[in-house]
């Protein structure tokens, strides 16, 4: 049996997480902004499906990406130098939420249902949640969300509407994190699209020692104030 949450804030030492099904570690509570500080500061994150109890998570093996890790193979080193793109942060938070939460590849639903949605546009709000966009054209075509807290970078979900959309923005987002002296986003659970882009396995008891000292740093003032222009004017 995991516990259920009350009103407490507090949530259970990730050291009682389940085994099977991995990192399960507590249900119920709420989506507050406050709640799910607690949870990103203590290394747990929520996740679950439609018509399912809010179900908080602290897998034994953490994906992790240091930024400096990021992969960018020749070909796309171009694209990132010659497509036509910009990459602003914080334009059109709630479009990326949605794009994230749609459908894709033939499945019916996400796990952003509308009251993650909701969550997180609060934590915005809040100063909290960021979106990174890549438009072209205008138009948005890609993008990822994420939490920080205080010098930890929490990856959410990404989506693309054109090729490599989703992989330039988080470029963009590794770039201005180096700026500002920020080395790493935990991006919670394994995929090999993640792994492909240079993320990888940390055991959570090494992952919450990386945590512990970031979130009570202090967020670099400028870190989600970017935009970056590759649609020059034609003359």
């Amino acid at each position: 049996m995991i516990p259920w949450l009350g009103s407490s804030l507090q949530f259970p030492p990730v050291s009682q997480a389940l085994a099977e099904p991995d990192g399960l570690l507590a249900a119920g509570g709420d989506l507050s902004a406050a709640r799910l500080l607690a949870a990103y500061r203590g290394g747990i994150f929520p996740w679950y499906s439609p018509g399912d109890p809010i179900l908080w998570w602290s897998p034994a093996t953490r994906m992790v990406l240091e930024v400096n890790a990021l992969r960018t193979p020749r070909s796309f080193a171009k694209v990132l130098r010659n497509r036509r793109y910009r990459v602003c942060f914080n334009q059109a938070f709630e479009a990326v939420v949605r794009a994230c939460a749609a459908p894709r590849d033939g499945h019916r639903g996400t796990w952003i249902v509308e009251d993650m949605v909701q969550a997180y546009l609060r934590l915005h709000q809040a100063g909290h949640a960021h979106s990174v966009e890549t438009w072209q054209d205008g138009q948005l075509v890609g993008g990822l969300y994420a939490v920080c807290v205080g010098q930890m970078v929490y990856g959410e979900s990404m989506f693309s509407q054109v090729a490599d959309a989703s992989k330039i923005a988080l470029a963009h987002l590794a770039r201005q994190m180096q700026a500002h002296g920020l080395s790493l986003i935990d991006c919670q659970m394994h995929t090999d699209h993640l792994a492909r882009l240079g993320a990888a396995p940390m055991p959570r008891e090494d992952f919450m020692v990386a945590l512990s000292h970031r979130v009570n740093l202090p967020t670099p003032s400028g870190l989600w104030h970017y935009c970056f222009d590759n649609e020059p004017s034609r003359p």
